[in-house]
């Protein structure tokens, strides 16, 4: 698989952000190991240019006509290899060559058909579609690995996504021009179409995990057979007869919880130890927050519905764990494309200096798309553009474009503080 052709680009007009986007993804296409004859643009906008989707899209697949499906969101920030816009108007495309019989693209009011067997699925969905948790654990059943990634739109204007296919248009979205709100779009993959995924969390838990006893939808109210509350108090070493001092300890604190069927026997004092060292949860556990106390009742409320058998942790969120995971899942998919005994041109481009190390076929990594949370980004990680260079050093500079989120979407779950790193391979 060739090299998909991306660039980025900000500026105060849209107008001159596609041009210098264009020229970058059109000098790529020039470039051997590159490809040559994309089908599918995944395009990503921040939320400066959310009112002016609908000229974006028509610009570009008019300067692209070669380009018979587009898909993509908008984002509070977007990422791009080794660099990320907050606050700032700004624009990322990159184009994939695939099999057209291989994917499709789908939205709300066209959704996925029938005929075409899903293996997996890029999804970008609007956070205001009511019973959004079903219909992505619906979309899920819907594929054969049961796999998604993506994740939710952000924006502090509108909230859009872009979704066009074949001809130009999606059957059974009538006259629409791709520009949609509301409901879930993205891209269907087939089983041809080779993807290794990974999740990564930043929170470290501030004790061992309990079993819920107890709950009331999302009230918590005995954990390990004790009222909650008690739980909590003594797990963050506060009291509320200090109310300040606890207040401002329950406001940094999020819970880890991982549902019954998911959950893991052994997370206790030994495998929260090795927590805190790696920051690494596991892809089971979806990080919430404290919504509030029930004092009358001894019970904690948190942002997602709890059931009795679930397992619960309190966690904060910490920088240098999210640091240290964001590496582990570069490294763990790495280590699942390199073979024992590496081509010499596999060779020179893994050990090549980071100046280097331009993008090579030889990594076996065609394209990548990353969805981070929009509360992690440079800021969490130390300063500008911190996670996506963190990611350029530790996979090595492969064509990437994606977006920052309100929440994060990887297998049937959404998650939140996390990111979903998922690249595509030749193999």
């Amino acid at each position: 698989m060739k090299l998909f052709p991306y660039g980025h680009a900000t500026h105060p007009q849209w107008q001159m952000a596609a041009e210098l986007t264009l020229a970058q993804v059109r000098a790529q296409m020039a470039l051997h190991g590159y490809a040559s004859s994309p089908t599918l643009a995944l395009l990503y906008i921040t939320d400066h240019y959310a009112l002016q989707a609908q000229d974006i899209l028509d610009h570009l697949s008019t300067e692209l006509p070669e380009i018979t499906d587009w898909s993509g969101t908008v984002g509070v920030g977007i990422a791009a290899n080794n660099a990320e816009y907050f606050d700032e108007p700004a624009l990322a495309l990159m184009l994939c060559e695939l099999p057209t019989d291989q994917y499709r693209v789908f939205s709300g009011v066209a959704p996925l058909g029938l005929g075409f067997e899903a293996h997996t699925a890029l999804i970008h969905a609007d956070p205001g579609t009511p019973d959004l948790g079903e219909l992505i654990e619906e979309m899920a059943q819907r594929t054969d690995s049961g796999y998604l990634f993506g994740g939710l739109a952000s924006s502090r204007s509108r909230t859009v996504q872009f979704a066009v296919g074949g001809d130009g248009n999606i059957r059974g979205q009538g006259a629409a021009r791709g520009v949609f709100s509301g409901g879930l779009s993205g891209v269907a993959f087939g089983a041809g179409i080779h993807l290794v995924s990974r999740v990564t969390q930043g929170c470290l838990p501030v004790a061992r995990a309990h079993q819920v006893t107890k709950a009331d939808q999302h009230v918590v109210l005995a954990l390990d057979g004790e009222p909650a509350l008690d739980v909590m108090l003594r797990d963050l070493r506060i009291s509320l007869e200090q109310p300040q001092e606890a207040l401002a300890v329950v406001r940094a604190t999020l819970v880890g919880l991982a549902r019954p069927q998911a959950a893991r026997p052994g997370l206790v004092a030994s495998e929260a130890a090795a927590v805190r060292q790696t920051g690494h949860f596991g892809n089971d556990v979806i990080v919430r927050h404290i919504i509030g106390l029930d004092p009358g009742q001894r019970g904690v409320a948190v942002a997602e519905p709890v059931a009795a058998g679930m397992q619960l942790v309190f966690c904060e969120r910490n920088a240098q764990a999210a640091k240290a995971d964001l590496i582990r899942i570069c490294a763990e998919i790495r280590e699942e494309l390199e073979p024992e005994e590496l081509a010499l041109g596999a060779v020179t481009a893994l050990h090549a200096s980071e100046a280097e190390a331009a993008p090579h076929p030889a990594r076996g990594i065609a394209g990548a798309i990353y969805v981070s949370c929009a509360g992690r980004g440079g800021p969490h990680f130390g300063g500008p553009s911190a996670e996506l260079q963190i990611i350029r050093r530790a996979l090595g500079d492969v064509p990437l474009v994606g977006f920052f989120a309100g929440g994060e979407i990887a297998r049937n779950h959404l998650y939140g503080y996390t990111g979903v790193l998922t690249v595509f391979t030749g193999n």
